[in-house]
């Protein structure tokens, strides 16, 4: 057992990393112990939270203050007296930021243990509670109102419903069991309810489990910092080309003060059902979501129609937003990687075709985003390159936010 390591890669994605950071002209600029210094640090921050958990207000329904009040009552009663701040974020006017307390390294250890798959535990070290779904293992006699301690299983090992579990895991910290054993793991009715409710866990963060849904949208600060770069205006037609969950699309709306047009695509039927929802809960109207592939949402003819969906003519939108699919590596906190090298390489050329259909649907003198969640060159800088050495008609500009 281990407690937060650096993030774990697959043999051939750490190799393939490696040559990247630490490539002849990053240590001709920085020296080869400060290249090797931010390779490192790189690794270990990935594996950890970020220091403050973000969240979005939805302007379109009440003020930053206002919210920022609320939010702060409620998260007193969470906290249980120990007073956390909400801060204002000082240049992005719709956010707020709660410090996260941790780690906390005196956490005493039980001898009941719960076994969480990867991405249920990346949810707790962000301030979420156990769902009977994310449970793998519990320890033989675990029974409702026990209090056991949690842990991750980072590999992806432990065989669901085991009784006892020795490969790799680490500590998220305590909680209270609100089910027995049997009750998690029963065949006959699959309970998808709450399973453990996190009383200690080893980052303090508040969960937003049905916390003030309409007026907050917990979303990471750098996707939020994309659509204030876009910088919609009211009545303007803007293309969301791989909107799912509909965070940005909904901030889209927001920022334009929900005048204008917002078009959202996904070639997923239930993302795009997702999107919908978020919607009608931050009672945001111009925006409309339609389930298709955006490699083709470019019409190759004049339509006659009057339809509103895609696939579009050339030159239709103002602004566009291509928050790419990407491989997926810059997401926090993240212990074990384990997509192959052809599965990180895969992205590039699916990235390339929805930045030609982009490029394409732009009115002349628009703006495109392009944005991606992961740290290789090859789906950042590198993309950036190949699109100004393409597309003679893109100028590239400075990030103001």
């Amino acid at each position: 057992m281990s407690f937060f390591p650096k993030i774990v890669f697959q043999y051939e994605v750490e190799e393939y990393l490696t040559k990247v950071f630490r490539n002849n002209e990053l240590i001709t600029a920085l020296g080869t112990q400060e290249a090797e210094k931010k390779y490192q640090s790189l690794l270990s921050h990935l594996s950890h939270p970020p220091a403050f958990t973000t969240v979005r207000v939805n302007t379109h329904l009440a003020s930053v203050k206002h919210v920022k009040k609320l939010l702060f009552e409620e998260i007193q009663k969470q906290f249980k007296g120990l007073c956390v701040p909400v801060l204002e974020h000082p240049k992005l006017q719709d956010i707020l930021l709660i410090p996260v307390i941790g780690p906390r390294r005196d956490l005493k250890k039980y001898a009941s243990e719960v076994i969480v798959g990867a991405q249920c535990g990346y949810a707790v070290l962000r301030g979420a509670h156990v769902y009977v779904p994310g449970i793998v293992s519990t320890s033989r006699f675990v029974k409702a109102g026990d209090l056991v301690s949690v842990y991750s299983d980072i590999e992806g090992k432990c065989k669901r419903g085991a009784k006892e579990f020795d490969g790799v895991k680490v500590f998220l910290g305590n909680g209270i069991s609100e089910l027995s054993r049997s009750e998690i793991f029963s065949s006959s009715a699959p309970l998808k309810g709450l399973g453990i409710r996190m009383i200690e866990p080893v980052y303090l963060s508040p969960s937003f489990d049905n916390v003030l849904p309409s007026h907050l949208f917990l979303q990471n600060l750098p996707s939020v910092v994309v659509s204030h770069v876009l910088n919609p205006q009211p009545g303007e037609k803007i293309l969301d080309m791989c909107a799912a969950p509909g965070g940005k699309t909904t901030h889209l709306a927001t920022l334009m003060h929900d005048q204008g047009e917002v078009i959202a695509m996904d070639k997923i039927a239930n993302k795009i059902k997702k999107i919908k929802q978020n919607a009608e809960l931050l009672q945001l109207n111009c925006i409309k979501a339609f389930c298709y592939d955006g490699t083709k949402a470019l019409s190759v003819e004049k339509r006659e129609d009057k339809q509103e969906g895609p696939p579009f003519l050339s030159e239709s939108f103002d602004r566009i937003l291509l928050d790419a699919p990407c491989s997926g590596m810059g997401q926090r906190p993240n212990m074990a990687y384990f997509s192959t090298l052809k599965e990180v390489t895969s992205y590039q050329p699916l990235q390339r075709k929805l930045f030609t259909v982009a490029v394409k649907l732009l009115k002349p003198g628009g703006v495109l985003v392009y944005s991606t969640c992961t740290i290789t060159l090859s789906e950042n800088e590198e993309q950036v390159a190949w699109a100004l050495k393409t597309f003679p008609c893109l100028q590239l500009h400075p990030q103001e936010r």
